[in-house]
């Protein structure tokens, strides 16, 4: 029987379909009109425009409208063409054959090819945050033709085909960038991919302007002839912009507005669950601290504050309490046997005591800094986890600061005791869930991984076989084991999930999305009526 993962799949023929998660059956009936601008407001600034070496959220969105990926997936994950047409994976595992697209040209006129692949799946592999787990075991990436990729590994990588969305994976013109630092080109500011929209402008602190691209290789789309991203920051005022009418659709509204607006006859939204970045709220432990290294009192804290206060208050009920690292999605990974920390005061108390941390009268039982990721939503979180260990005698002070702030500070300077963080859990344990408990960042810091600087040799090992296993059943086995472990031992305390594709839009606004992560699609099918 052939491994999971090794399949043929020959669609040279089969076309681009258009699909949409967020369109109405009314939408779907109704005959696309062309033209319009299409105005959409967040409120983080992306830091670069091609997601290609920062996979950031911010900067995934819109890069997916420039640079495009070899696939694209549809809601349940399974792999469509985009810059690839036909591909297989061989028997082994170990080589991933891509048909090109031809006839494809980057904006700057020059032709894609499988050079093009090459410069992108190894720059990723030396120095994407994630591509260097993605593409930890590829070797080479051969080239025979201009229209034929082969990724060529040392180990099987049974997620790798799961991993080449444009977001996740762009690719890039290795001509425009020849032999120049990929970190620091201009590139990731003027971006030119060969995408259903073309960069324009980008206005530090205002707005990113896109236009259609008139030579894109599917034809016919897009249907917009312009994109404008506005940034603002104040959730409040993005609420505001969508009642008014000043902008078709909106990211990081209030979730306190969500109900309010849902009812406005014009507007609709759409809370999709990105099954792509699978994104959670933790409760990560500095084991350095010698209080948080006694596991009683990490079970403590786990038990003296209620995880569905922050699903139905701080997320208003749109978002659910997660009960294990690895997304209940993957349903043949899953296990959550061991993650069983309910809201017990009592519980807390007596854990503590037990730890020997007993109560002296008024005075706590001890202190603690607790930082957070940048947002309100996050705050709001952490404020609530402050309230609730206070009152099991827990003294928290709450770090507060901007994103470079927070990062040198639990990443580098480790100047935290607690730290509530959004993590994306990914569509894959070893892409996404790994990093949270890799021991090997304690070594080698990068940011988003193992904050906790937890070290278990036998998870550890566990990782390691799972991302090359080739038996489903016993992949399957590996991560049940690590989440059974981690479980127990607490290092990290999952807590909520993040509506982190959460949408306002006009009802005039159809297919907002055509791509299974979600706000990360091209919106080439994307139209407006008048």
């Amino acid at each position: 029987m052939k491994p999971f993962w090794a399949r043929t799949w020959v669609l040279a023929a089969t076309p681009v379909v258009a699909w949409s998660i967020a369109s109405s059956a009314y939408s779907q009936a109704q005959e696309p009109v062309r033209g319009g601008v299409f105005t959409y407001v967040v409120a983080q600034e992306p830091t670069t425009l091609v997601s290609f070496l920062d996979t950031k959220t911010d900067n995934r969105n819109p890069s997916a409208k420039v640079t495009e990926g070899l696939l694209r997936y549809d809601l349940q994950f399974r792999p469509q063409p985009l810059l690839a047409t036909e591909w297989n994976v061989s028997p082994d595992g170990l080589r991933y054959s891509f048909k090109l697209r031809e006839g494809v040209k980057f904006h700057d006129g020059s032709d894609f090819t499988s050079a093009d692949v090459r410069y992108s799946i190894l720059k990723q592999k030396e120095l994407g945050p994630r591509g260097r787990i993605t593409f930890a075991n590829v070797t080479d990436v051969k080239t025979p033709d201009a229209h034929t990729a082969t990724i060529v590994l040392q180990k099987p990588a049974p997620y790798l085909l799961n991993a080449l969305s444009s977001a996740e994976t762009p690719i890039v013109s290795a001509r425009r960038y020849g032999n120049a630092d990929p970190l620091s080109h201009a590139n990731t500011n003027h971006p030119i991919g060969t995408g259903p929209f073309v960069f324009r402008e980008w206005v530090k602190g205002s707005h990113v302007v896109l236009e259609r691209n008139p030579h894109y290789w599917r034809d016919g789309y897009p249907y917009l002839d312009r994109v404008i991203y506005r940034f603002i920051k104040n959730a409040a005022s993005i609420s505001a912009a969508i009642e008014a009418g000043e902008v078709n659709a909106a990211l990081n509204v209030a979730i306190a507005d969500i109900d309010r607006l849902a009812k406005n006859p014009k507007l609709a939204v759409d809370d999709t669950y990105d099954a792509f970045l699978n994104n959670a709220l933790f409760l990560e432990f500095n084991h350095q601290n010698p209080v948080l290294a006694h596991e009683k009192v990490r079970h403590a804290i786990a038990h003296a504050f209620d995880r569905n206060f922050i699903a139905n208050q701080v997320y208003y009920q749109r978002s659910q309490v997660v009960q294990s690292p690895i997304p209940a999605i993957l349903t043949d990974y899953y296990d959550d046997s061991t993650f069983t920390y309910s809201h017990n005061v009592e519980k807390a108390n007596a854990l503590l005591d037990a730890a020997g941390f007993p109560r002296k009268g008024n005075a706590p039982r001890f202190e603690l800094r607790l930082s957070f990721l940048p947002s309100a939503d996050f705050k709001r979180a952490a404020e609530y986890i402050r309230a609730s260990l206070n009152r099991v005698g827990i003294k928290v002070e709450i770090l507060d600061g901007d994103l470079p702030t927070f990062l040198n500070r639990v990443y580098k300077e480790r100047g935290f005791d607690l730290n509530v963080n959004g993590l994306g859990r990914l569509f894959d344990p070893t892409v996404g869930v790994q990093r949270i408990y890799w021991s090997d960042a304690i070594q080698n810091p990068i940011p988003w991984v193992n904050a906790s600087h937890y070290h278990n040799p036998r998870v550890d090992e566990l990782f390691r076989a799972a991302s090359v296993e080739t038996d489903q059943a016993q992949r399957a086995a590996q991560f049940k084991e690590i989440q059974q472990i981690v479980g127990r031992e607490l290092p990290v305390l999952p807590l909520v999930t993040v509506p982190s594709a959460l949408q306002v839009y006009q009802k005039r606004v159809h297919n907002l999305n055509n791509s299974v992560d979600l706000t990360a699609g091209d919106w080439s099918d994307l139209w407006l009526e008048p």
